[in-house]
């Protein structure tokens, strides 16, 4: 039997009414993200597949350009939380900031340079470096490599503040860089530019703490439940990823506003590669990043590695089976 449009419309408001009233029941958070890299790729997932709301967020993904634009907005409170790679420089400086989890325990840029110029990193020797901003990942990661290879920052090799990835690529297609670093979504990019590749970070076997979700310890007291549900969020955006490729690549392409499948299939395998399931901070790599701050931040030499992290999640996430749920979820 037909049902007459009067009752149709009735239960049509009555679903109008109840979607819109579960809507208006989720706490709405803004989580910020500072790179057009697949290094953010669960949080796109976890937007883009409704996997925050399935755990109870409305959420609204902010991009903030760059590690210092991230770390500012977290200090002020908005975003309450962010994916940022230099917790541990920003907590030594006195903000109450933490990581949560973690996706990085070692950079995963490329360094590339001009073509003809150089071929190894010690020939960085009188060259210009691009990085996006004193106190970035990018700029943490130089100091890093330059360490590495007996290069002295400043002397040996100048700093160039150029901007985010693509601000870097133009520094260089234009001359004013020699050299600097490319996320995995940008070297597709910068290969086609003319430019080459000399070492990926990874390879040097330095052990650092790198992008991971981060938030203040304020916030964690006040909204502990809210942080908790992000990063479960964030855990299950990972096992999405693993297990689901095309839809992964839609995301890619969306959010770094690029449709070339080398670039997102290359984005796609780095990420396959180098993230781990289980997002646990890396203790030696955040007492790494202490020494390196230790001559410039007085602070550093009586600091821990506990003190840049709450695990307490992970550890609650662990308990709860959630993992072995997402393992069976997500064959």
């Amino acid at each position: 039997m037909k049902l007459p449009r009067v009752i149709l419309f009735s239960i049509f408001l009555q679903w109008c009414f109840v979607a819109g009233a579960q809507s208006q029941s989720l706490p709405k958070i803004r989580i910020g993200y500072p790179s057009i890299s697949s290094r953010q790729a669960q949080l796109w997932i976890a937007k883009d597949e409704g996997i925050f709301r399935k755990h109870g967020l409305d959420v609204e993904l902010i991009f903030l350009r760059g590690g210092q634009v991230a770390i500012q907005a977290l200090t002020g409170g908005d975003p309450p939380i962010v994916t940022i790679g230099n917790v541990i420089i920003a907590n030594l400086q006195g903000h109450d900031i933490i990581l949560v989890g973690s996706v990085e325990n070692s950079y995963d840029q490329s360094v590339m340079v001009r073509a003809g110029m150089m071929s190894r990193v010690e020939q960085l020797k009188g060259k210009r470096f691009g990085i996006s901003g004193f106190g970035s990942a990018t700029h943490t990661a130089a100091l890093i490599l330059f360490k590495k290879f007996n290069l002295e920052p400043n002397k040996d090799v100048s700093f160039v503040p150029t901007g985010t990835g693509p601000e870097r690529l133009a520094a260089m297609s234009a001359g004013r860089i020699d050299a600097t670093f490319f996320n995995p979504s940008e070297v597709p990019q910068a290969l086609k530019a003319g430019f080459v590749e000399i070492i990926q970070m990874a390879d040097i076997g330095f052990e650092v703490q790198g992008s991971g979700l981060a938030t203040s310890r304020s916030y964690v007291k006040a909204n502990r439940e809210i942080v908790k549900s992000a990063l479960k969020a964030y855990v299950e955006g990972i096992y999405y990823i693993f297990a689901n490729k095309q839809p992964t690549l839609k995301s890619l392409a969306r959010y770094m506003r690029n449709n070339e499948q080398d670039v997102l299939d290359y984005s796609y395998q780095h990420y396959l590669k180098r993230t781990p399931k289980k997002p646990y901070p890396t203790m030696k790599g955040i007492q790494n990043m202490i020494d390196m701050s230790a001559p410039q931040i007085p602070p550093a030499k009586s600091a821990k590695p506990e003190q840049f992290v709450d695990l307490s999640f992970l550890q609650e996430l662990e308990k709860e089976g959630f993992f072995g749920d997402m393992e069976k979820r997500y064959k």
